[in-house]
């Protein structure tokens, strides 16, 4: 997450790094807190600081819907805020009403760098959720007072690996000599599935059969980690978040005793095995479908091959070109599978797809005594597979229908293909130099089987338009526009 810092007061690196770090870790802190958090910066204007970074919880719905990042706010409109940034005031459980009339409770804590005050963190909790809370054991809510203060310290390490929390993770504290002094009774439930029917509070974290080893890391590492560990038939998402160093003076501190360093690991457990089993039918079903796309281009392909045998073994010029064109047809459609065997979006790039086309008929049907040049002026086009199978079809008409009927009497000539895309509409145009059409020519009375096909396939297929028409200085211009589909 990065911080707006527009209109903040200049800091020092130092103290930008820990706004930094501190922005960071505010998704976590909202998830855990279940609460809209904000991180404040001061500005020039003493009555006045900048929201520099927000996070909503992912875990209860958010009480603030829109982004506040960068909104300058006023002391009228947060004065605990103002004392935080003026004085280093301290504001815990405040009520007060949003301007949509729920009530909430709001914490503001200063941020300090070498004793100056360069930020305030705020946190905002419904008050419905607020009381909630108070019913919570005082363990875990003296767990989540540390890890304000080490997020406040900027001291939380690894955060980036987490991922957003959810309703569905059961939340546990584990003291630093590995005892569970805490644990939710979701997290309890999920032990039950793999056999632990009675409370696992005050057990030891090593002495259980399930994989503990992200809380060892964790502690190990004094960084967050996250982990799937497979419990029999169950797959579990972990995450651990250690909370290490000293302790912030708090009203905890003097009910649990002792001054010195204690660490201490919240855990998280999420059952994710209905997510996995999905996912995994997902990649399953996506590498069944990509092969069968393989295996139809090779199939296509060896038509293909099987039409350049019999037109080879063809005395009849007339029957050899339309063999040729066919076999044409078949590679436009063959490229569009290939392409969706190997890609793992499902939207093709036209770009890439007329660059194969014009090469095939560069190939096939150029009389090589003809010096007809061909050039792609395009930029990328996505279309899902049926829209691209179509409009590959017609690039091939179009290039096939230049070069047989606009330099039937001219021995060189050019062929521009033009593709991209306006107002959610594709336009592709194929613009020849060569003689240009007759007099008197009507593209929708021609007969000729590739303009039939054209036509069919962008009223039917793409529910677009088609028109062919001389060029302003000489040759054919052929324009396609049709409507991406969603």
């Amino acid at each position: 997450m990065s911080i707006h810092i527009e209109q903040t007061v200049p800091l020092t690196a130092d103290g930008m790094a820990i706004l930094d770090r501190i922005a960071r870790a505010l998704p976590l802190l909202a998830d855990l807190a279940r609460g809209d958090v904000f991180l404040f910066g001061p500005t020039s204007d003493p009555l006045a600081a900048v929201v520099l970074a927000q996070a909503q919880p992912a875990t209860v719905p958010p009480i603030y819907r829109e982004s506040l990042q960068g909104r300058l706010v006023r002391h009228t409109e947060e004065p605990n805020v103002m004392r935080a940034l003026n004085r280093g005031s301290t504001t815990v459980r405040e009520r007060r009403l949003l301007v949509q009339g729920h009530p909430t409770v709001q914490d503001v804590y200063p941020v300090r760098q070498k004793g100056q005050v360069i930020g305030a963190l705020a946190i905002e909790i419904g008050l419905v959720e607020s009381e909630r809370q108070k019913r919570k054991s005082i363990v875990y809510r003296r767990a989540i007072d540390r890890l304000r203060t080490q997020v406040l310290a900027g001291q939380l390490e690894g955060v980036e690996a987490l991922g957003r929390l959810s309703e569905h993770d059961g939340p546990m504290v584990v003291s630093g000599d590995g005892r569970i002094i805490y644990i939710s009774s979701l997290a309890e439930q999920l032990y039950r599935k793999v056999g632990y029917t009675h409370s696992l509070l005050n057990h030891a974290i090593g002495s259980l059969r399930t994989d503990e080893s992200v809380f060892f890391k964790a502690l190990e590492s004094g960084a967050c980690v996250e982990q799937v560990v497979q419990e029999g038939q169950f797959t579990w998402l972990k995450r651990a978040i250690p909370l290490v160093g000293r302790e912030s003076e708090s009203p905890w501190r003097r009910l649990f005793g002792g001054a010195g360093a204690r660490d201490e690991v919240i855990l998280t457990i999420h059952d994710v095995t209905e997510e996995t089993r999905k996912e995994r039918e997902l990649k399953i079903k996506s590498a069944m479908i990509k092969e069968i796309h393989h295996r139809v281009k090779n199939n296509l392909q060896t038509i293909a091959s099987l039409l350049r045998l019999q037109v080879r073994r063809n005395g009849s010029p007339e029957v050899a070109a339309m063999l040729q064109e066919t076999i044409n047809r078949i590679l436009s459609i063959a490229v569009i599978h290939e392409f969706l065997a190997y890609q793992e979006s499902p939207n093709i790039d036209m770009q890439e797809v007329a660059q194969r086309i014009i090469a095939e008929v560069s190939r096939s049907i150029v009389d090589p005594e003809k010096r007809i040049r061909f050039s792609l002026d395009a930029s990328s086009v996505y279309l899902p597979a049926q829209q691209a199978t179509s409009c590959a079809l017609v690039i091939n008409e179009l290039l096939h229908n230049a070069v047989e009927h606009a330099f039937s009497r001219m021995s060189e000539g050019t062929v521009v293909v033009r593709l991209g895309q306006h107002d959610g509409r594709v336009i592709l145009e194929v613009q020849d130099d060569g003689e240009g059409l007759p007099s008197g020519f009507d593209s929708r009375a021609a007969g000729s089987l590739g303009l039939h096909i054209v036509r069919t396939l962008v009223q039917e297929d793409l529910k677009g338009t088609f028109a062919l028409e001389n060029a302003e200085v000489r040759g054919t211009r052929a324009v396609v526009s049709f409507p991406i589909s969603d």
